[in-house]
C-alpha cells in the first residue's frame, strides 16, 4: 500500500514544488487548500490545477472565515498590499494562518490515517513570518503528537517542510528537475482575476529573483 499524505497546497510556487517532492516520493497525495478570505480566486484556481496534473487522490477546498478578522493586507482590502522590502513582519502576514491551516490538515490527515502532512514553509527567501520556522513546525508537531488519538496509539505524525532551508532558486531548481510547470503557479499577493501577477509585491519580487538566481526562465503571467 501507498503511504499517505496531506500536502497543503496553496497554487503557488512553493507547494507546486512540495507537491511534486511528495509524489516523486511515493505518497498517496491529498491535497488541500483554503479559502481563508484572500484578495483572489485566482491561486486556489491554480491549486485545483495543480491537484488534476498530480492526479493527487483528492483535493479539498475549505472555507475559512479569516477575513472576518481583518488585520493583513491579504484579507483586508483597507489595508494596502505594500511595494517596497517591509522591515520586521510585514502586513501581509496573516494572523495564526499556518496554525489553523496545519490544525485542519491535521484533522484529515488522522481521519485518513495518513501520518505525513507537507508544507511548503521557507525560512531562507521568505517576508519574515513568525510561522514559517522551523521551531514553529518544530512546536506544531510536538503538539499534533499530544492532541491527537492517532498520537497517542499509532504512533504519531510527521510534519515534512522539504523547502524549509532551500532558497528560492534552490526551490525553483528542485522544481525544473521534477518536472514542475511553474507557469500553472499564482503567487502574487495581489493578482488578477487572470492570475496575473503585479510585479511589485513582495512575494512577485521573491520569485523573480529565484527564476534570475536559478538561470530558469520565468513563465510568470504579468500584468504590466
Amino acid at each position: 500500500m501507498l503511504k499517505k499524505a496531506v500536502i497543503l497546497v496553496s497554487g503557488g510556487l512553493d507547494s507546486a514544488t512540495v507537491l511534486a517532492i511528495a509524489k516523486s516520493q511515493g505518497y498517496e497525495c491529498y491535497a488541500l487548500s483554503f479559502d481563508y478570505g484572500q484578495r483572489h480566486d485566482s491561486e486556489l484556481e491554480a491549486a485545483s490545477r495543480l491537484a488534476k496534473i498530480y492526479d493527487v487522490q483528492e483535493h479539498k477546498i475549505i472555507e475559512l472565515g479569516m477575513g472576518e478578522f481583518g488585520g493583513s493586507a491579504l484579507t483586508d482590502d483597507e489595508i494596502n498590499v505594500p511595494t517596497e522590502k517591509a522591515t520586521g513582519i510585514p502586513v501581509t502576514y496573516v494572523p495564526a494562518r499556518n496554525t489553523v491551516f496545519l490544525s485542519i490538515a491535521l484533522g484529515w490527515a488522522e481521519v485518513l490515517s495518513a501520518w505525513d502532512i507537507f508544507i511548503g514553509v521557507n525560512a531562507v527567501d521568505y517576508s519574515g513570518y513568525p510561522d514559517c520556522r522551523q521551531e514553529f513546525i518544530n512546536a506544531f508537531e510536538n503538539l499534533a503528537n499530544l492532541a491527537t488519538k492517532a498520537g497517542v496509539e499509532e504512533g504519531g505524525f510527521k510534519i515534512h517542510t522539504p523547502l524549509i532551508n532551500l532558497s528560492k532558486a534552490q526551490i525553483i531548481q528542485k522544481g525544473e528537475a521534477l518536472n514542475v510547470d511553474y507557469s500553472e503557479t499564482v503567487s502574487c499577493y495581489q493578482a488578477n482575476t487572470k492570475g496575473e501577477a503585479c510585479g511589485e509585491c513582495e512575494s512577485c519580487r521573491l520569485r523573480q529573483q529565484g527564476f534570475e538566481k536559478a538561470k530558469v526562465q520565468d513563465p510568470t503571467r504579468y500584468q504590466h
